[in-house]
């Protein structure tokens, strides 16, 4: 008896991932999970993402049509780095932090929650509004600092402000500035001690802004600085997992899809708060189209496993394992695949 697939429904899997933080890139990941589909033979196509933090330019360069320009900035410690920012011929731009102020920028025996600025950050802004940009998105994930955007704020202070330029934060949690440091310095090298001072910073920060961060979600993207270009800047906060997702046109290749796999270096509590996986997933269960993940470590519940309702989570650390989990979940498809006589 032969089989042949129903025709009409979609055959192809969706692979849309974050970057491995600080390990793979999501081009990468989404290459490796591929390989393993194809070879399980399971058609699938590459639809690398980002949420805010690193990967974001990479993202956002082919859709928003960028050429990618470097500036000589200041990394969090203060020493010299060459990063990179996309510009398009409609005065739109892009800037991460993770380029001048992050935290895979500083050998984790150098790193010091306390001095880390974001005046790099700054200085990759002008760079972008010198070079003729009216719109700066800022994604703000995977910095080392905790500074409220001080650095930052010096650093377009002394271009005399960003003009009649917009900024836009694309923000990889809803986190408000108050609990910035509780909730993110210790990921950045900061002992109890050090969170405390550090927090005691943000609310001595808050007080001296031209509006009040506290409370506002988002605020406390990137050790505040979100909140600090909000105060001070009029900068628009905004969700950086929705923003990418329809700068793509995922949806409509999710909807054209069978399946979609996501994936990201921690799968924890928050990756429910903003994270990729999360938006990725809620996206995929609204559309009812199954979604799969594999991730770097697997750490949260049971129960949030069911709120994200994902079919499959496999832990994967290498680029060997990743197109292996690849390859287990196209297997999987293959086996459940609708087919007519």
């Amino acid at each position: 008896m032969t089989h042949t697939r129903i025709r009409g429904l979609p055959t192809s899997a969706l692979v849309a991932p974050d970057s491995f933080k600080g390990t793979f890139s999501a081009l990468a990941v989404a290459q490796a999970l591929e390989r393993g589909l194809v070879a399980s033979g399971q058609p699938a196509e590459c639809c690398p993402l980002a949420d805010g933090g690193e990967g974001t330019l990479a993202a956002l360069a082919a859709p928003l049509r960028l050429e990618v320009r470097h500036a000589l900035v200041s990394d969090p410690l203060g020493r010299p780095l060459e990063a990179g920012f996309g510009i398009g011929v409609d005065g739109v731009a892009v800037v991460e932090v993770a380029a001048a102020s992050g935290l895979d920028l500083v050998a984790p025996a150098q790193r010091d929650a306390l001095a880390a600025s974001t005046r790099g950050t700054g200085e990759l802004i002008a760079a972008a509004l010198e070079a003729g940009a009216h719109t700066v998105y800022v994604a703000a994930g995977g910095s080392a600092t905790t500074d409220a955007g001080a650095g930052a704020l010096a650093a377009l202070d002394e271009r005399r402000g960003v003009g009649d330029a917009r900024l836009v934060v694309l923000c990889d949690v809803r986190t408000p500035f108050e609990v910035a440091a509780e909730v993110f310095a210790p990921q950045k090298g900061a002992d109890a001690e050090q969170v405390r001072e550090l927090s005691k910073r943000l609310a001595r920060q808050a007080t001296a802004l031209p509006r009040d961060p506290r409370g506002v979600p988002m605020t406390g993207a990137a050790g505040g600085l979100a909140g600090g270009l909000w105060a001070r800047h009029g900068a628009q906060l905004v969700a950086g997992a929705g923003f990418v997702l329809e700068a793509t046109g995922f949806d409509a290749r999710m909807r054209a899809a069978r399946a979609v796999i996501t994936g990201e270096g921690r799968l924890d509590r928050q990756s429910l708060a903003g994270k990729l996986v999360a938006a990725v997933a809620t996206r995929a269960r609204q559309a009812g189209v199954p979604c799969h993940a594999v991730v770097g470590q697997n750490a949260v519940s049971d129960f949030d496993l069911r709120i994200l309702d994902l079919q499959l989570v496999l832990e994967a650390s290498t680029l060997a394992q990743i197109e292996a989990a690849g390859a287990q979940i196209g297997a999987t498809m293959q086996a459940q695949s609708p087919r007519s006589r």
